[in-house]
């Protein structure tokens, strides 16, 4: 089957989606993700909206292992006294 209807989103915006990313700096590439950087959004490419989820999802497992070990120790406190 024929795949007519591949990229029709991208057919809309100005120069096809392409452009430079404001993050990474790369230049002709598609620059589809709308993300929030310094208060501003701005429209990102792929690779720097994989990376800002890849930081986003370890920031938050450090974050859910320092309560998690935080949680037991103010646990044992009331214990023990």
């Amino acid at each position: 089957m024929s795949k007519a209807h591949r990229g029709t989103g991208v057919r809309t915006e100005p120069n096809h989606g392409r452009g430079k990313c404001p993050r990474c700096g790369n230049e002709n590439i598609k620059v589809l993700y709308e993300k929030e950087i310094d208060g501003n959004t701005v429209k990102i490419c792929k690779f720097c909206n994989a990376q800002l989820k890849n930081i986003a999802r370890k920031e938050a497992r450090a974050s859910k292992a320092a309560a998690a070990a935080a949680a037991p120790a103010t646990e044992e406190a009331p214990a023990e006294a």
